[in-house]
């Protein structure tokens, strides 16, 4: 059989374009290296924060827009529940990057907003503290994605509109001969009309020819509660969804965080502590697997006194770490586009660390790429030949 798109990568980029592509009745296979629900790359893990006041470019507003439309549209068609709003909180100097660049996109889109001080969002929301002269700025619109059921909403909805899923198969090679791909799993050769690469941290090696410009960065997340010794309940609800924002946070320039409130009220399934973490450590590996997943005690003596500075109700020690990768373009934007060599072959990710939230509508935009129709102009930021351009960036 000759399938019509072959998906490679089944995290969020993967899913969601698996699910698109098979409700618009394509035959399609996807395929994940590791067994399912992904724990080895940058979809890992059971939760993400969604933000409409995008720091990072006024270029990403209409895209979360957008995402926001489809995530819903994924819990009414699929019964669960895939979005919990919280409000959010970008925090850091007034003149700082997160809080200019917030404002930034407010302005550019109109978004409702609301500037706080450090005493009036100590107020508001008392589980959290500012230091001196940092400011917040408030949009009601953000909240939490609950990521592994999302992926697997997108999966069972792309099952039953008749996609296949092959899980533990890593692919050992791709070509496109005449137009057309090939791709070799456990001996098998499947040949299919177009080819999707959504791997992740395994990009570099699946398109050497972007590797130079692709680095895998290891990040650990930790997750933190208030401790025992604080006694009632009252004080583990005081960091739950219902009380506590997701934050965004510029402790310095070049160090940012992250934390996300406990959802253990919404299911079992769901993480119990806050999620807490900086955003870009910083390590480099040279490959997805020469990552270290091991989180060790250094990982955690790095994190305590950002923890104890913007949440000091919660207790020193995590209940939990786990180790994640990012995998970064020279510009932090994210790579969406058709290969450089093959019209046939479509890559989506890397994100940079900040994709998942966008993985709905990007299924959509990457779909319309493979089919070859109503090709965007807001995919123009991502494209893959973007660095070799005078004056752009790398980092």
């Amino acid at each position: 059989m000759r399938w019509d798109a072959i998906v490679v990568g089944l995290g969020a980029m993967g899913a969601a374009t698996l699910a698109e592509l098979a409700r618009r009745g394509r035959r399609v296979i996807g395929i994940e290296r590791f067994p399912l629900p992904p724990a080895h790359g940058s979809s890992q893990g059971g939760t993400r924060i969604i933000r409409e006041a995008y720091f990072e470019h006024p270029l990403y507003v209409p895209l979360v827009q957008r995402a926001y439309d489809r995530w819903q549209a994924l819990e009414r068609r699929t019964g669960v529940r895939v979005i919990v709003p919280t409000g959010g909180l970008t925090i850091g100097p007034p003149d700082g990057r997160l809080v200019t660049g917030a404002l930034a996109s407010a302005a550019a889109h109109g978004l409702a907003h609301t500037v706080l001080t450090a005493a009036e969002t100590a107020d508001r929301y008392p589980a959290v503290r500012l230091p001196a002269g940092v400011v917040a700025v408030h949009e009601p619109r953000a909240g939490v994605l609950l990521a592994a059921r999302a992926i697997a909403a997108l999966l069972d909805a792309a099952r039953q509109d008749g996609a296949e899923v092959r899980a533990g198969a890593p692919i050992a090679g791709w070509e496109v001969v005449d137009g057309a791909v090939r791709v070799v799993i456990d001996g098998e050769t499947i040949p299919a009309d177009r080819l999707v690469l959504a791997a992740g941290s395994w990009m570099p090696a699946l398109v050497p020819e972007l590797a130079a410009d692709l680095q895998v960065e290891r990040n650990v997340v930790h997750w933190f509660r208030p401790p025992a010794s604080s006694g009632s309940a009252s004080s583990a609800d005081a960091f739950g969804p219902d009380r506590l924002p997701v934050l965004v946070i510029e402790d310095a320039p070049d160090h940012l965080l992250y934390a996300l409130p406990s959802m253990r009220s919404l299911g079992d399934d769901l993480e119990d502590g806050v999620k807490f973490a900086c955003h870009h450590s910083g390590v480099l590996a040279g490959s997805a697997d020469a990552v270290d997943r091991q989180p060790a005690a250094a990982d955690v003596a790095a994190i305590r006194a950002d923890v104890s500075r913007y949440l000091p109700g919660l207790g020193p020690e995590p209940v939990r770490s786990s180790v994640c990768t990012y995998t970064n373009t020279p510009d932090g934007h994210f790579l969406v586009d058709r290969h450089p060599q093959h019209d046939a072959v479509v890559l989506v990710s890397p994100c940079s660390g900040h994709g998942f939230k966008f993985a709905s509508v990007l299924g959509e935009l990457v779909a319309d790429l493979v089919e070859n129709v109503n090709v965007h102009g807001m995919l123009a930021p991502f494209a893959a030949g973007r660095y070799s351009a005078p004056g752009n960036p790398r980092r």
